[in-house]
């Protein structure tokens, strides 16, 4: 219980500059007058302040407003309650359990533009596996970037975790190694990093794809996770990122790493709402959140504790 709680303390410090243009914004749009059309044309701009993004934030003042009339809303802590039930509506189907349990080894491949925290993000994951009782394998698949690999080996280190990496080696090769040596090794998760990249990147993005296929010829079924880490400083572009590598590799899951430097968390509002309006596609799972340095500052998104932490 203490470490829940020590947790949520931490989730709403880091979501503390977000808040101030959601909650903050909604203390002082409350004070100032009753419950009318203006104040909620404010409320919506100041979701778009926090980059929850036009389409989100109509689709909340829209809702709001309906909820508002059928419960009879007419005071400032009611209508925030109100907020927040309709934010969790919209942020509910994000979030889901990884289960690494499901094969052996279990192979998370992961993806993401270069300074958006993906390295950090892997010791970070090795860390809460390790927690979980399972058996973790780093492979540095970033090839050629030397710090790359030198990064995911202070990783290792740190958490006791063996890396397979070798400097211009080509990525899907190692890979095809990697896979071989958590087999052989009786691992139980094989983590696999790949090199930065920009979604206009056509032929590294081929790169990628080619490490995906490779990984499903050593281990068919593999890979069982491909996660894309975001910055969440990049705001609206996060979701732009979301959409090009999922065309690209079809994701299964998201990573977003530093909450804590920036007011633009909303952005998971829009990445939800944009799954939300394709009826032809199941909502994208947003399994880890990070909000600090720490190796523990990456845990499971739980959407109850990321509403209060974004409006209360």
């Amino acid at each position: 219980m203490l470490a829940a709680t020590s947790w949520a303390a931490r989730l709403k410090a880091g979501l503390a500059r977000t808040r101030q243009a959601v909650g903050g914004s909604l203390d002082v749009i409350l004070r100032r007058r009753v419950i009318d059309d203006a104040l909620y044309d404010e409320l919506e701009a100041a979701l778009i302040t926090a980059d929850c993004g036009v389409d989100a934030a109509a689709t909340l003042i829209t809702r709001l407003r309906s909820r508002a009339r059928r419960e009879r809303v007419e005071d400032a802590e009611r209508l925030r309650q109100a907020l927040k039930a309709e934010l969790l509506v919209l942020l509910a189907p994000l979030e889901h359990r990884l289960d690494a349990h499901r094969a052996r080894p279990f192979v998370i491949v992961i993806a993401g533009v270069n300074g958006s925290g993906k390295t950090t993000s892997i010791g970070k994951l090795a860390k809460w596996l390790q927690s979980q009782g399972l058996s973790v394998l780093l492979a540095a698949g970033d090839t050629f970037r030397a710090a790359a690999r030198e990064q995911l080996a202070t990783w290792g280190e740190r958490n006791n975790i063996g890396v397979i990496g070798q400097q211009g080696s080509d990525p899907a090769a190692l890979m095809f190694d990697a896979v071989a040596a958590a087999q052989a090794r009786g691992i139980d998760v094989l983590i696999a990093d790949t090199a930065g990249r920009l979604p206009t990147q056509l032929h590294l993005m081929e790169e990628i794809r080619k490490v995906k296929r490779v990984i499903a010829k050593a281990l068919p079924g593999a890979p069982h996770e491909v996660l894309l880490v975001l910055d969440a400083n990049t705001g609206q572009n996060a979701l732009a990122q979301v959409q090009a590598f999922d065309g690209a590799l079809d994701l299964t899951g998201l990573v977003m790493t530093k909450l804590d430097g920036t007011a633009k968390g909303g952005v998971v509002c829009a990445i939800a709402q944009a799954r939300a309006s394709d009826s032809r596609r199941a909502p994208l799972p947003l399994y880890f959140v990070g909000v600090g340095e720490g190796i523990d500052d990456l845990r499971p998104f739980a959407a109850r504790d990321f509403v209060e932490a974004l409006v209360d």
